[in-house]
Formats: structure tokens, C-alpha cells, sequence
């Protein structure tokens, strides 16, 4: 097992990363909580996976658990949604000892993390996360929130989870579309901090994709040092912490104008990345070297790279709802190099259109 530290003070948690991990969640949270009571909030699928294991790790402690079984997908990322698992909760007399487990993906993260946040006006939650984009991405760093049908994330809170299991034997069930839309956050890492990152997910793909362990761990590990490192800096999102959003700007406008069924979430951030890397090289930002070797590694990936189908005004429309938006201006995160980034803080509508009606 390998630690690493979210230092936020007084909101520091860790980050636990290894194989057969489950089964000591509840031995590793009686370190850090002595709850009341335990909610397990998952699938129902995941519960019938994992349920057991951690219900009798909890038990083990001297827990009894209940579980609230969540309808797979982003639409469930819902207010409503959120107002069912209250009102559970409520019925369970849950005080403000209680604990919330999200075993899941990032619907389930940002969901639970979201109620536990309102709750009460807050209680303790522990993230479990089980695909690779909310081991290295979603559950990490506090961002909590469930979508609005005109934006995604657009209700939410910034509220830090006491502590983040990631067991990596859990990827191995997890479907490959899933896993690969997880690579779109690693190599994100790899565009915005860190070229090495970049190099190695380029030379070693193939072994990747075959969920080889050795470079999942190194993978899983780089991706939430980096992470940490940024929400240490940054965490509320006044400036900096923003580059976490490359790729996102426009992948949440294709994801809200396809009404969250045409694309999981990081294939649209794929394509993001794609479009962002071509609009940065189109403003004189980069070479051309780096929107095609962005693209290259997505397909690689197995990722989309290509823009669906959408009305160009639409799609800017759309980023104007975008939770970076400011003062009515477009927020952009571009590229440099690998490695380097850059935030702009007015991007004019006219070079974004351009990049839309452009071949990407």
C-alpha cells in the first residue's frame, strides 16, 4: 500500500493506493473517524461486487451498516436524486457523526460528496473510488456537486472527503470503455505538469490498456501527486487550480448539448483536450507538434478525438455556463508545450468559432 497526503491544514486527509484494499476500509477509517453509523452509497451493481467485502470489514469494527443503492449513469447526478438519499437518511436518524461511503465512480463521488456537504450542513465522507478516473481525478480534492440541465457541476460545494481508499484491483472489472475514458485524465496530467508522465503513457499504452500493474500503480500514483500538489496550492479554484480544467471547458459543453447519453465523461474531455491543443496551436500558443501528439495518444487510447455533430453557437452558448465563466468572459486553458500550460481569462467568441468550423 502506498500513502500519500493531502496537506489542507486542518482538512489534510490521505490518499491510500494498493491492491486488496477493500476489506480494510473499515480498519483504515477507525484510524481517522469513530462514526455512529456507516451509509454505503454505490450501484447496485458494485454492491453486489464489493457490498460484502466492505460491510464485513465495517462489522469488523463493531459497525453495522445500510446501504443506498444509486441508479448507474450521469443521470443521476441530480438534485432529485440528491433529495432521495436525504430523505433516507432522515428515515435512518442520521446525525452529524454519521459517515457517508461513496463506492463508485465520479457520479457517485460527486454525488455522495455533494449530500454529505448539505447534510446537516456537513458531515464525515470516505471516497472508495473505483474507476480509473475518479482514483486519479474526481476523488481527490474536495470538488463535490450534481449537474443542471443547462451545465454540468453547476450546484455544488467544495468539501474535502476525511479520507480516499483507492484499491486498484477494483479496475479490474471495471469496463473498458470506462477505463479508457479514465486515460483521459492521466494524460491531461501529462499535457498540463508533466512531460515525463506524457512520455511514458505514449511508450507504454499497449501495456496500459492490458491493465498491466506495475504501470497502473506508477500511472494512479504520478496522477494524484499532481493532484494534491495543485489542490495544495489552490483549493477553492481562485486561479490556479483551473488548469485541471484543460480539456473540460468544452467537453462539458459537449457533454450538457448531448444531454449526458452521448459520451461519458472522459470521452468528451478527449475531445476537449483535442480542440483545446488545436485552438492553441491555431493562437500561435504551440507547434504543431502538440495537437497531433495529443490526438495520437488519444486514439491510442482508444478515445473519441473528433467533435460530434453540434451547432458551433450552441456549443459557445453553452460555454458561457461554464462555472470558470467570469464577468461574462470565457475562461480557456491552452497549451504551451507538454508540460505547460496557460490560462486565458478572455477567450473572444470569434477565435472559438473559427476553431469550430475548422477540421479538428
Amino acid at each position: 500500500m502506498q500513502r500519500l497526503k493531502i496537506d489542507l491544514g486542518e482538512r489534510s486527509y490521505d490518499i491510500l493506493l494498493g491492491p486488496e484494499l477493500l476489506a480494510k476500509v473499515g480498519e483504515s477509517l477507525s484510524q481517522t473517524l469513530q462514526p455512529s453509523r456507516i451509509v454505503l452509497i454505490t450501484h447496485p451493481f458494485l454492491c453486489q461486487l464489493y457490498g460484502d467485502k466492505l460491510s464485513s470489514g465495517f462489522k469488523d469494527q463493531g459497525w453495522a451498516t445500510d446501504v443506498i443503492e444509486v441508479p448507474e449513469g450521469e443521470t443521476s447526478k441530480t438534485l432529485k436524486q440528491a433529495e432521495k438519499i436525504y430523505d433516507r437518511l432522515l428515515e435512518l436518524k442520521c446525525d452529524r457523526k454519521s459517515v457517508l461511503v461513496a463506492l463508485g465512480g465520479g457520479v457517485i463521488g460527486d454525488l455522495v460528496g455533494f449530500v454529505a456537504a448539505t447534510y446537516q450542513r456537513g458531515i464525515p465522507f470516505v471516497q472508495v473510488p473505483t474507476t480509473l478516473l475518479s482514483q486519479v481525478d474526481s476523488s481527490v480534492g474536495g470538488k463535490t456537486a450534481v449537474n443542471h440541465p443547462r451545465g454540468k457541476n453547476m450546484i455544488g460545494a467544495f468539501y474535502q472527503p476525511r479520507l480516499v481508499i483507492a484499491d486498484l484491483d477494483t479496475l479490474q472489472s471495471l469496463p473498458k470503455n470506462e477505463f479508457r475514458a479514465g486515460l483521459a485524465e492521466v494524460i491531461k496530467y501529462g499535457v498540463i505538469y508533466d512531460a515525463d508522465l506524457f512520455d511514458y503513457l505514449e511508450k507504454n499504452v499497449e501495456k496500459i490498456l492490458k491493465l498491466d500493474k506495475e504501470c497502473l500503480a506508477h500511472i494512479i500514483k504520478t496522477s494524484c501527486a499532481i493532484k494534491a500538489d495543485v489542490v495544495e496550492k489552490d483549493e477553492r479554484e481562485s486561479h490556479y487550480r483551473m488548469i485541471l480544467n484543460f480539456g473540460h471547458t468544452l467537453g462539458h459543453a459537449i457533454e450538457a448539448l448531448t444531454h449526458y447519453s452521448q459520451f461519458i465523461h472522459g470521452e468528451a474531455v478527449a475531445i476537449g483536450m483535442v480542440c483545446a491543443a488545436k485552438l492553441s496551436h491555431q493562437l500561435g500558443k504551440c507547434s504543431e507538434e502538440v495537437p497531433i501528439r495529443i490526438k495520437e495518444l488519444v486514439k491510442k487510447c482508444g478515445l473519441p478525438a473528433d467533435l460530434p455533430d453540434l451547432d458551433s453557437q450552441s456549443i459557445i452558448e453553452s460555454l458561457y455556463h461554464d462555472k470558470k465563466t467570469m464577468n461574462n468572459k470565457i475562461k480557456f486553458i491552452l497549451v504551451k508545450e507538454i508540460g505547460k500550460i496557460e490560462i486565458v481569462d478572455d477567450m473572444p467568441e470569434a477565435d472559438i468559432f473559427k476553431l469550430l468550423q475548422s477540421e479538428i
